[in-house]
């Protein structure tokens, strides 16, 4: 079942998420089997802790990893991987689910490499589901600020 907050959202942009067996959808790989596109188009939500105490949600590539360098010079502080706990309570949603609809209060980095592709997928709330949108749709939605945080090739430099 999607979540009031985000079919909300959903509504009000004249989307529609598709819907799986619940539990279907919790990684980008099984997400990616699930709606049959690449591990890339997939939109994953990762909730970031900085050292500040503030959270930031990265909206990335299936794909790819996040590069520690890189998002501390975007969030000007070092950062770790939210915990699964935390993760639920300043989204409302668990791991595996976050959505980046209907998060007002929450600052949201997409990385532009997600726009390569003329539909991307982020969950719509649950481990479930997914939402066929544009880059440039769930962009102007979220009001996410367009970065490069993926890693570019040394694993060392990932969270």
């Amino acid at each position: 079942m999607i979540p009031e907050k985000v079919q909300r959202v959903l509504n009000e942009n004249n989307l529609v998420a598709l819907e799986f067996a619940p539990g279907s959808t919790p990684s980008s790989e099984a997400a990616a089997n699930q709606i049959g596109v690449e591990v890339g188009q997939i939109a994953k939500s990762m909730l970031l802790k900085a050292k500040t105490g503030s959270y930031y949600l990265a909206v990335c590539p299936g794909d790819l990893r996040i590069c520690n360098k890189k998002a501390k010079t975007i969030i000007g502080s070092r950062v770790r991987m939210a915990q699964a706990s935390e993760t639920l309570q300043v989204t409302g949603f668990k791991p595996g689910g976050v959505c980046p609809f209907g998060l007002d209060d929450l600052d949201i980095l997409i990385d532009q490499r997600l726009s390569r592709h003329e539909t991307i997928y982020p969950a719509a709330g649950n481990d479930a589901s997914g939402v066929p949108v544009t880059f440039s749709l769930l962009q102007a939605i979220t009001g996410a600020k367009i970065v490069d945080i993926m890693l570019d090739n040394n694993p060392k430099d990932a969270l």
